[in-house]
């Protein structure tokens, strides 16, 4: 399973930010890293309040607590 990790800031205190990921099954690390920027894009209309900062894609490591 590939990770889209992404750094969010508030647009009215840039201070203020969070971690957030989105989850793909059916994606290479290839597939991720390209169609990156569209994902994070739709995610930005839905959150206009909120800035993406930095991204990257990852192998999601599974917790005990995911089972």
């Amino acid at each position: 399973m590939i990770e889209l990790v992404f750094a969010a800031c508030l647009v009215a205190e840039v201070d203020r930010c969070q971690t957030h990921s989105l989850l793909f099954q059916d994606i290479s690390m290839m597939t991720c890293m390209v169609q990156g920027q569209a994902r994070l894009a739709e995610w930005s209309e839905a959150y206009p309040g909120w800035q993406i900062k930095k991204w990257r894609c990852q192998w999601h490591k599974v917790s005990r607590v995911e089972t």
